[in-house]
């Protein structure tokens, strides 16, 4: 997969082209002047994956009377996904999509694919795992509404069969409220699958998930995007504009960028000048005759550092007999004191 950026950006347009082919373009167009990585797509073909048993799971569409009906709108003749592909990858853009069948999957390996990405919804089915482990391409698999053991299945499935794996937390909330962002997941997928790239997959239409997950070692970052919030579409509200994406992958990569250049707070050697410049020498604050007892109450701390006794020694003079007098505001030196 390719890496123009630090951490891997997935921009999903899923369904936001509604089956329109021209809008789709449109879109690969906008995000690949973004700056992600990716571009991912969902491939149904309705007879394979679905039936007209299958219940609308969200009464959204005033023009298709069932779900199977909507899958058959949103979806592309194989002539169309191989253009997508190609137009895709002359964007720069990562070609990736998630199937719903073994016969979408036939479908990808014409349009050459580069990637594949399992929804939560597919863990479980191993049918679609074995159809996509001969293809030899690289999975990331979202863990979404899995429990440990299906998604532990799942990973152990794909290892065992030489598959370049990355792991997602994700949530199946549309749009997902910040206490369902479940960030505390991944930790837990780093410490469970250690040798494995762990992400992100937002669902929440913010910004401030997806910055989140990349400070908390996020090194793959998905969101659906869309042109703006006020179009047709089930995951509208769950998504981010062209703008706000433009943003993620600039705050993201800095965060990342941050993350991957430590501190070391033992090391100021590089802050030597300017501890010069902005660090404080001891000095009285009002005119003083010699033989004057130093108080808490006549000193003051004047730039620059090393003009005298420094600041932080305040207390080893106070007490102290002053040998000479003093101007208001004159620098505090060693052997002026006894």
């Amino acid at each position: 997969m390719r890496k123009n950026s630090i951490i891997y950006t997935i921009a999903e347009v899923g369904q936001a082209h509604d089956g329109s082919l021209g809008m789709l373009y449109a879109y690969i167009d906008a995000v690949a002047e973004t700056g992600v990585s990716a571009i991912k797509f969902q491939t149904h073909i309705a007879h394979a994956e679905s039936s007209e048993l299958e219940p609308f799971r969200v009464k959204f569409s005033k023009q298709d009377k069932t779900r199977y009906d909507y899958w058959e709108r949103m979806s592309f003749t194989q002539k169309q996904w191989i253009e997508i592909g190609k137009y895709t990858k002359s964007k720069g853009l990562d070609f990736i999509s998630s199937p719903f069948s073994n016969a979408a999957v036939d479908v990808l390996e014409k349009a050459e694919v580069d990637c594949y990405k399992i929804g939560s919804g597919e863990v479980t089915n191993l049918l679609l795992l074995e159809k996509i482990v001969m293809t030899n391409k690289p999975v990331i698999i979202s863990s979404g509404m899995s429990s440990y053991d299906e998604l532990d299945a799942a990973v152990h499935f794909l290892l065992k069969n030489k598959v370049d794996l990355s792991v997602l937390q994700c949530t199946t909330a549309y749009p997902t409220q910040p206490e369902e962002y479940g960030l505390n997941v991944i930790a837990e997928l780093k410490n469970r699958y250690p040798d494995l790239k762990i992400g992100f997959s937002d669902h929440s239409g913010s910004l401030s998930a997806g910055i989140a997950a990349t400070t908390l070692g996020a090194e793959i970052l998905e969101f659906h995007v869309v042109f703006h919030k006020q179009m047709f579409g089930p995951d509208v509200k769950s998504s981010l504009t062209i703008e706000e994406t433009k943003q993620l992958v600039k705050y993201s990569n800095e965060v990342k960028l941050s993350l991957n250049h430590p501190i070391d707070k033992t090391d100021i050697e590089k802050y030597k000048s300017l501890k010069s410049i902005f660090e404080k020498t001891l000095a009285v604050n009002k005119n003083l005759e010699k033989g004057h007892i130093l108080s808490f109450e006549d000193l003051e701390a004047k730039k620059p550092k090393s003009q005298g006794i420094d600041a932080s020694r305040y207390k080893e003079v106070i007490g102290k007999t002053l040998n000479k007098d003093f101007n208001a505001w004159s620098f505090i030196q060693e052997d002026d004191l006894v």
